[in-house]
């Protein structure tokens, strides 16, 4: 019944004759079987329709993660609607924009934020979802059975995912039927994926990671879950000895690695270990490797693409890298308009059925970015190495130029990484009076015996004087987002006045 629906078809495939088989547990609550899933999934996408719904509507949605928020993203699209997913931690100020800029025909929020988001809706209709799948959506869907999900073609929108908004104005990008499917459908089977495997599910579900790698690659390949709301590593080691997979953030293996009860043993009936949406360091490699006989696999993706690298299944999985182009990927790595050679830096840039549609309602800067031959400029600086392995080396924008000479970030944070009782470090770009832009380097240790001094001796004979910081400061905590991303914007804000 739903071969119409290009999305809702292709993930719908993998579970028709296991209709009795469990997609999610989930702690405290019954388990959730795949029939159960998509019923009530049409049961919210016939709610939608009857509130005005129409094809290409969109329907924001700003709740906890939930089995029914997932039924909301399944509805939505079943509705013909596009799904815009909101972090649940942006404020009423900054849901006010998005509401503005995609004019939603519904919000759908906790019920503790109505009252407040209500003064912002516009046109928007509110409905609510709390942290237990309650709220005047599901009431609503209640009074339905059944619903024949509207037909919608490969290339008409599912969701729109705002960027994080870290060079100005969020960026809302438009993800088509084609762009979802075909790239989970391609990491199912480079990671190989089967109706076998469990997957541990604690990424958040606003984000494309949790969403639509996550979610949709455990469907497409008719996977279990264990579905859980948020990070906690109580409940992840409970649930790997009976898990295959995981799917997580630095973060997430760092806070591993510091319990105890992390060993070989626990993690004998794994297979596969992926990592995401921010650099891993190569130490959190090597340590994960040791503790568990499993190499993580790191891959490269982004909100407008998608999953657009990956280190192999099969193969070496090199630390410090984001592996090779995914197939059905083009990769090119330029610069000053033509293309670099093998161990230089540049600007990437991918093309395949992964890249998105544009920005929403931002016509000039999707021609900025987005080219008419389908290739995309991911604005990331990376190389290639000599075996085709991808090493992002940090964002366009972070580069930092100083005295005319240009600084890679990454290179001089591997180094200081390094050394012996630092956890991190990020390294930022400052005004300068003299030279322009001063390189800087907070870093966060584990001893109060490593001083700015040891570090600044320990970098001396390792780079040029051009690429030392002028400053290397101390501190507790690098500001991260909820994927784990250090926000390099926020530490170039609060040290802008550092040389006057």
């Amino acid at each position: 019944m739903y071969h119409q629906n290009t999305l809702i078809a292709r993930l719908r495939a993998a579970s028709l004759d296991q209709d009795t088989a469990v997609f999610a547990k989930t702690p405290g609550r019954a388990d959730m079987r795949f029939a159960e899933l998509f019923q009530g999934a049409e049961k919210i996408a016939a709610a939608l329709v009857s509130q005005g719904v129409a094809p290409g509507d969109r329907v924001a949605v700003q709740v906890e993660k939930t089995i029914e928020a997932i039924q909301l993203y399944l509805g939505t699209v079943m509705a013909g609607g596009i799904f815009l997913p909101l972090n649940t931690a942006y404020t009423t100020a900054e849901i006010a924009y998005f509401l503005d800029d995609a004019a939603p025909r519904i919000l759908v929020c906790d019920p503790t934020r109505q009252a407040a988001l209500a003064a912002v809706a516009r046109t928007a209709q509110i409905l609510t979802l709390d942290a237990e799948g309650a709220g005047s959506l599901t009431t609503l869907a209640k009074g339905f059975s059944g619903f024949e999900p509207v037909a919608r073609a490969g290339s008409d929108l599912a969701a729109i995912l705002y960027t994080s908004g870290t060079t100005g104005r969020s960026k809302g990008a438009m993800l088509s039927h084609d762009n979802l499917a075909s790239n989970s459908e391609m990491l199912r089977d480079y990671w190989q994926f089967t109706n076998s495997d469990v997957l541990i599910h604690a990424l958040p579900i606003f984000h494309t990671h949790g969403l639509f790698v996550a979610t949709n690659v455990a469907l497409l390949s008719g996977a279990s879950v264990h579905f859980l709301a948020r990070f906690d590593a109580d409940a992840i080691l409970e649930a790997m000895p009976t898990a295959t997979a995981l799917m997580g953030v630095p973060t997430f293996y760092t806070r591993l690695l510091a319990d105890p009860r992390l060993n070989r043993d626990l993690a004998q009936n794994m297979r596969l270990f992926i990592s995401g949406s921010a650099p891993l360091l190569v130490d959190t490699h090597e340590q994960w490797q040791q503790r568990t006989g499993h190499r993580i696999l790191e891959r490269y993706g982004m909100t407008e693409t998608n999953m657009s690298t990956s280190n192999p299944y099969e193969g070496e999985r090199r630390a410090g890298t984001v592996g090779f182009p995914l197939p059905g990927v083009e990769a090119k790595i330029m610069k000053d308009g033509s293309e670099v050679a093998i161990g230089d830096i540049g600007v990437l840039w991918v093309r395949g059925a992964n890249v998105f549609q544009g920005y929403w309602q931002m016509p000039e800067k999707t021609a900025e970015e987005l080219l008419p031959d389908g290739w995309f400029i991911t604005g990331d600086l990376a190389k290639f190495d000599s075996d085709g392995y991808v090493t992002i080396v940090g964002r366009a924008k972070d580069l930092v130029i100083t005295g005319g000479f240009n600084v890679y970030p990454k290179e001089v944070e591997s180094l200081i990484d390094d050394l012996p009782g630092v956890i991190e470090s990020a390294v930022i770009g400052v005004a300068h009076p003299d030279f322009g832009e001063a390189v800087v380097a907070l870093v966060v240790a584990n001893s109060k015996q490593v001083t700015p001094d040891d570090i600044a001796a320990a970098l001396q004979d390792q780079l040029a004087n051009f690429k030392r910081p002028k400053q290397i400061i101390l501190v507790d905590q690098l500001p991260r987002n909820t994927m784990g991303k250090v926000q390099k914007k926020a530490l170039r804000e609060t040290y802008a006045d550092l040389f006057g």
